[in-house]
């Protein structure tokens, strides 16, 4: 076995995990699930059936990822973040058509956020502990709140970015330039 498993974390046939990864005590991974390598997995994590997460990824405790959410590389979820996957739950009416929701490569959900379904995280956006994400969230953005909105504009290194009236900006902690445009921020 190429990753590490507590004893008490239970991998159903089928499931794929990734090199180095660690899923540790109570977690379940569900057939069909892809989890890449390098990753974390906490305690209590499950990931529904036909997830796929990417490279790199850190799960914290208590945190169920259901069928429907695709997490791409270097992904953090703090513990307890929420993810939903039907859009009108009924307990009395069977649904397997899962609204989709991707978080893009290197963004951060706090703690004790909500993902109501559908609604993307753009790169390396960073939604803050106690959210309720109730609409898209550009790339580079910064969202909290309930429910959440945007708050500011954040370099790939997690700093305020202050654009100038050619908008253009730098991060202070790397130097690295953007350029916001239309509401988006691009690195340059």
């Amino acid at each position: 076995m190429s990753y590490f498993k507590h004893d008490t974390a239970i991998i159903d046939d089928g499931a794929q995990i990734g090199i180095n990864t660690k899923v540790w005590h109570f977690s379940h991974v569900m057939t069909g699930a892809k989890i890449g390598k390098d990753c974390v997995l906490g305690q209590n994590v499950f990931i529904g059936e036909n997830v796929q997460i990417g490279n790199g990824v850190k799960i914290q405790n208590n945190v169920s990822v259901f069928s429907g959410v695709q997490i791409e590389d270097d992904v953090f979820l703090g513990p307890s973040v929420v993810f939903t996957n039907v859009d009108s739950p009924r307990s009395f009416i069977e649904q397997k058509n899962y609204a989709k929701t991707l978080i893009q490569k290197g963004a951060t959900i706090g703690a004790n956020s909500t993902i109501v379904c559908g609604n993307g995280i753009g790169q390396y956006a960073f939604i803050g502990a106690g959210a309720v994400v109730t609409k898209g969230v550009p790339a580079f953005s910064k969202f909290y709140g309930v429910p959440a909105i945007h708050h500011r504009w954040i370099s790939h290194a997690g700093f305020d970015l202050i654009f100038n009236q050619d908008g253009k900006a730098s991060c202070p902690k790397t130097g690295e330039n953007y350029m916001l445009v239309d509401g988006n921020v691009f690195p340059l």
